[in-house]
């Protein structure tokens, strides 16, 4: 590894963290105190003093302004929460997935039906789904066929789904993308009120 990107990557990383206490070099601050009360503007000397009465510590939450805006806390725990809230705020997070399902122009009516249920699983999942319909031999002549069945199943999955990219044909295959009309959040969120209802009544 380049020795000097990583000292770079290095400097730009400690640099991010807001400094604390000695680290804070301007003879002024603007002091919030403990319990958040406004103090004013104080010599930098004064603001550690009165963080190191209450045994916290004095943190530069606003670097720019002009004195830095400090404020008297307890570091460790501050740095804890906002991990806390990251985790949180990532898991929170809802990837949506585009499954993908085939057919061929001349689907029997079972695989048809089985196929269209995995559909609405998927979609009542908060999923996209993107439907091809692939043309064999002499099928290729006759894509109306392809558009008729992508457009029978557009209306019976209707109540789940809505077309977000009508049927669009690419050499031999015809492709529709089914959206989900339940977000993806409330998908999950419903799921893990009926796992709790159900490990409750179990």
């Amino acid at each position: 590894m380049n020795h000097a990107l990583y000292e770079e990557r290095k400097e730009f990383v400690i640099s991010a963290e807001p400094r604390i206490n000695d680290r804070i070099r301007e003879s002024e601050v603007r002091l919030i105190g403990a319990s958040g009360e406004q103090v004013g503007v104080v010599d930098i000397d004064s603001a550690l003093r009165m963080a190191e009465e209450f045994g916290l510590d004095l943190v530069e939450i606003a670097a720019e302004a002009k004195p830095p805006v400090c404020k008297i806390m307890d570091f460790g725990k501050y740095k804890y929460e906002i991990a806390q809230k990251a985790r949180e705020a990532r898991q929170n997070q809802t990837h949506i997935v585009v499954k993908e399902m085939r057919m061929t122009s001349r689907i029997e009516s079972h695989d048809y039906e089985t196929k269209k249920a995995h559909i609405e699983k998927f979609l009542l999942g908060g999923d996209k789904v993107k439907v091809t319909v692939q043309f064999r031999g002499r099928e290729q002549s006759r894509p109306e066929l392809g558009y008729r069945l992508l457009q029978r199943l557009a209306e019976d999955v209707a109540e789940v789904a809505f077309v977000e990219f009508a049927p669009k044909q690419e050499g031999r295959s015809l492709t529709m993308v089914l959206g989900p009309v339940k977000r993806k959040s409330d998908a999950v969120a419903e799921a893990k009120r009926a796992r709790k209802q159900a490990e409750a009544q179990g």
